[in-house]
Protein backbone atom coordinates (compact mmCIF):
# COMPACT_ATOMS: atom_id res chain seq x y z
CA UNK A 1 0.00 0.00 0.00
CA UNK A 2 1.36 3.70 -0.59
CA UNK A 3 0.91 6.32 2.02
CA UNK A 4 1.34 9.71 1.49
CA UNK A 5 2.53 12.03 4.88
CA UNK A 6 1.63 15.66 4.66
CA UNK A 7 3.94 17.53 7.25
CA UNK A 8 3.36 19.96 9.17
CA UNK A 9 3.88 24.17 9.50
CA UNK A 10 8.07 24.58 9.19
CA UNK A 11 8.87 21.06 8.72
CA UNK A 12 9.78 18.97 6.10
CA UNK A 13 9.30 15.63 4.27
CA UNK A 14 12.57 14.40 6.94
CA UNK A 15 10.08 15.19 9.71
CA UNK A 16 10.52 12.05 12.47
CA UNK A 17 7.09 11.34 12.18
CA UNK A 18 7.55 10.57 8.63
CA UNK A 19 10.70 8.01 9.39
CA UNK A 20 8.85 6.36 12.28
CA UNK A 21 5.76 5.58 10.41
CA UNK A 22 8.46 3.57 7.74
CA UNK A 23 9.69 2.24 10.13
CA UNK A 24 6.32 0.91 12.21
CA UNK A 25 4.87 -0.19 8.82
CA UNK A 26 8.09 -1.63 6.77
CA UNK A 27 5.48 -3.31 4.13
CA UNK A 28 3.87 -0.18 2.92
CA UNK A 29 5.91 2.91 0.97
CA UNK A 30 5.32 6.35 2.51
CA UNK A 31 5.84 9.09 0.79
CA UNK A 32 6.76 12.67 2.63
CA UNK A 33 6.83 15.43 0.44
CA UNK A 34 8.35 19.10 1.30
CA UNK A 35 5.04 21.10 1.23
CA UNK A 36 5.48 25.08 0.01
CA UNK A 37 5.37 27.56 2.20
CA UNK A 38 2.88 29.20 0.47
CA UNK A 39 -1.06 27.38 0.20
CA UNK A 40 -1.40 28.86 -3.41
CA UNK A 41 1.92 26.94 -4.76
CA UNK A 42 1.13 24.40 -2.00
CA UNK A 43 -2.49 23.17 -2.94
CA UNK A 44 -1.87 22.55 -6.45
CA UNK A 45 1.42 20.96 -5.90
CA UNK A 46 -0.40 18.35 -3.05
CA UNK A 47 -3.23 17.95 -5.58
CA UNK A 48 -0.66 17.06 -8.84
CA UNK A 49 1.06 14.99 -6.28
CA UNK A 50 -1.70 12.75 -5.39
CA UNK A 51 -2.78 12.79 -8.75
CA UNK A 52 0.04 10.99 -9.82
CA UNK A 53 0.56 8.59 -6.66
CA UNK A 54 -2.50 7.45 -6.49
CA UNK A 55 -1.99 7.12 -2.54
CA UNK A 56 -4.00 4.21 -0.81
CA UNK A 57 -4.35 7.18 2.21
CA UNK A 58 -3.03 9.97 2.47
CA UNK A 59 -1.73 11.22 6.83
CA UNK A 60 -1.89 14.87 7.47
CA UNK A 61 -0.74 16.45 11.11
CA UNK A 62 -1.57 19.79 11.75
CA UNK A 63 -1.13 22.16 8.57
CA UNK A 64 -0.96 18.73 6.66
CA UNK A 65 -4.50 17.69 8.29
CA UNK A 66 -5.50 21.20 6.90
CA UNK A 67 -4.04 19.99 3.41
CA UNK A 68 -5.10 16.61 3.91
CA UNK A 69 -8.68 17.20 4.15
CA UNK A 70 -8.61 19.29 0.64
CA UNK A 71 -7.73 15.85 -0.86
CA UNK A 72 -11.16 14.52 -1.69
CA UNK A 73 -11.88 11.62 -2.86
CA UNK A 74 -8.92 10.10 -1.15
CA UNK A 75 -9.00 7.94 2.10
CA UNK A 76 -7.30 10.26 5.06
CA UNK A 77 -6.52 10.83 8.30
CA UNK A 78 -6.59 14.56 9.43
CA UNK A 79 -4.63 14.58 12.72
CA UNK A 80 -4.73 17.99 15.11
CA UNK A 81 -5.91 19.74 11.39
CA UNK A 82 -5.16 23.16 11.53
CA UNK A 83 -7.98 24.70 9.61
CA UNK A 84 -7.12 28.05 10.95
CA UNK A 85 -3.65 28.65 10.10
CA UNK A 86 -4.17 32.26 8.55
CA UNK A 87 -5.43 32.76 12.85
CA UNK A 88 -2.81 30.74 14.42
CA UNK A 89 -0.93 34.22 15.89
CA UNK A 90 2.38 31.58 17.02
CA UNK A 91 3.03 31.44 13.92
CA UNK A 92 1.62 33.17 11.15
CA UNK A 93 3.18 36.57 11.50
CA UNK A 94 5.38 38.00 9.46
CA UNK A 95 9.03 37.29 9.54
CA UNK A 96 11.72 35.28 8.80
CA UNK A 97 11.63 31.61 10.41
CA UNK A 98 14.00 28.42 10.40
CA UNK A 99 12.61 25.27 8.81
CA UNK A 100 12.40 22.67 12.03
CA UNK A 101 13.69 19.68 9.75
CA UNK A 102 16.35 19.23 6.36
CA UNK A 103 14.74 20.29 3.04
CA UNK A 104 15.69 18.06 0.12
CA UNK A 105 16.10 21.51 -1.83
CA UNK A 106 18.66 22.15 1.57
CA UNK A 107 16.70 25.70 2.22
CA UNK A 108 17.47 26.29 5.68
CA UNK A 109 14.41 29.81 6.17
CA UNK A 110 11.78 30.58 5.11
CA UNK A 111 9.41 33.97 5.07
CA UNK A 112 5.98 34.53 5.88
CA UNK A 113 4.39 37.47 4.27
CA UNK A 114 1.27 39.83 4.92
CA UNK A 115 0.43 38.14 1.48
CA UNK A 116 1.34 34.37 2.39
CA UNK A 117 -1.14 35.13 5.59
CA UNK A 118 -3.93 36.40 2.98
CA UNK A 119 -3.60 33.65 1.38
CA UNK A 120 -3.72 31.02 4.00
CA UNK A 121 -7.27 33.34 4.87
CA UNK A 122 -8.35 33.18 1.14
CA UNK A 123 -8.07 29.08 0.94
CA UNK A 124 -9.38 28.71 4.21
CA UNK A 125 -12.50 30.46 3.55
CA UNK A 126 -13.33 27.64 0.62
CA UNK A 127 -11.44 24.49 2.37
CA UNK A 128 -14.78 22.62 2.79
CA UNK A 129 -16.28 23.04 -0.28
CA UNK A 130 -16.12 19.81 -2.39
CA UNK A 131 -16.90 17.10 0.20
CA UNK A 132 -18.86 13.99 -1.21
CA UNK A 133 -20.18 11.29 0.53
CA UNK A 134 -17.42 8.93 0.15
CA UNK A 135 -14.85 12.16 1.49
CA UNK A 136 -17.44 12.07 4.60
CA UNK A 137 -17.32 8.09 5.55
CA UNK A 138 -13.77 8.24 4.45
CA UNK A 139 -12.09 10.87 6.53
CA UNK A 140 -10.93 10.19 10.05
CA UNK A 141 -10.04 13.58 12.48
CA UNK A 142 -7.79 12.49 15.30
CA UNK A 143 -7.51 15.03 18.53
CA UNK A 144 -5.22 15.10 21.02
CA UNK A 145 -6.74 16.07 24.32
CA UNK A 146 -4.02 17.43 25.25
CA UNK A 147 -3.47 19.76 21.92
CA UNK A 148 -3.10 23.63 23.17
CA UNK A 149 -2.10 24.80 19.38
CA UNK A 150 -5.39 24.09 17.98
CA UNK A 151 -8.64 23.25 18.78
CA UNK A 152 -10.93 21.92 15.22
CA UNK A 153 -12.44 18.78 16.54
CA UNK A 154 -15.82 20.80 16.45
CA UNK A 155 -15.31 22.41 12.78
CA UNK A 156 -14.19 18.53 11.58
CA UNK A 157 -17.66 17.49 13.12
CA UNK A 158 -19.71 19.93 11.34
CA UNK A 159 -18.16 17.96 8.23
CA UNK A 160 -17.21 14.06 8.96
CA UNK A 161 -18.44 12.04 11.56
CA UNK A 162 -15.12 9.85 11.83
CA UNK A 163 -13.82 12.12 15.06
CA UNK A 164 -11.93 10.61 17.54
CA UNK A 165 -10.16 12.11 21.06
CA UNK A 166 -6.65 10.82 21.77
CA UNK A 167 -4.13 10.93 25.12
CA UNK A 168 -1.85 13.00 23.11
CA UNK A 169 -0.69 16.70 22.42
CA UNK A 170 -0.49 18.92 19.33
CA UNK A 171 2.74 16.99 17.61
CA UNK A 172 3.16 13.45 17.31
CA UNK A 173 5.12 11.31 19.27
CA UNK A 174 6.16 7.66 19.18
CA UNK A 175 3.71 6.49 21.65
CA UNK A 176 0.63 8.55 19.74
CA UNK A 177 1.90 6.98 16.69
CA UNK A 178 2.19 3.42 17.99
CA UNK A 179 -1.37 3.20 20.31
CA UNK A 180 -3.47 5.64 17.97
CA UNK A 181 -2.62 6.34 14.41
CA UNK A 182 -0.72 2.84 13.38
CA UNK A 183 -3.85 0.96 14.62
CA UNK A 184 -6.00 3.70 12.50
CA UNK A 185 -4.18 3.47 9.38
CA UNK A 186 -4.35 -0.78 9.53
CA UNK A 187 -7.96 -0.50 10.49
CA UNK A 188 -8.37 1.72 7.44
CA UNK A 189 -6.11 -0.09 4.74
CA UNK A 190 -7.87 -3.40 5.93
CA UNK A 191 -11.46 -2.52 4.85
Amino acid sequence: MKLLYFHGFASSGATGTAQLLRSMMPEHEVIAPDIPVDPVEALPYLRALVEREQPDLIIGTSMGGMYAQQMFGVRKICVNPAFNMSKLSKVMRPGTYKFLNGRKDNVKEFRITKEIVQHFYTMEMGQFKGITDFDRENTWGLFGIHDTTVNTYDLFKKYYPNAIRFDGEHSLNEKALRTTVVPLIRQILEK
